[in-house]
């Protein structure tokens, strides 16, 4: 099975819809919600924020998270991330 086969079949164990905030507001709910997951956990967070863009992949490189990947659909974010075990 290829890695994004396996990423698109992975369940996000937790989602988080800061959809209509912006800066800083979905960085603390994914900071939040990722805190109170099991390491390894599947994280999806959606976003409106075009800050997100840059705020997200910065927050997982300084944290050691790992963003799977990020799924754009019109204005709405989609980013999945894997916590640090």
């Amino acid at each position: 099975m290829t890695k994004e086969k396996a990423l698109s079949q992975d369940k996000p164990d937790r989602s988080v819809d800061t959809s209509g905030t912006c800066c800083p507001e979905p960085l603390k709910q994914a900071h939040r919600a990722i805190k109170a997951m099991q390491p390894g956990g599947l994280l999806e967070l959606i976003c409106t924020d075009i800050g997100s863009r840059m705020d997200i992949p910065a927050w997982c490189q300084r944290t050691g998270h790992e963003l799977l990947r990020v799924e754009e659909e019109g204005k709405t974010l989609r980013y999945y991330v894997r916590k640090r075990s």
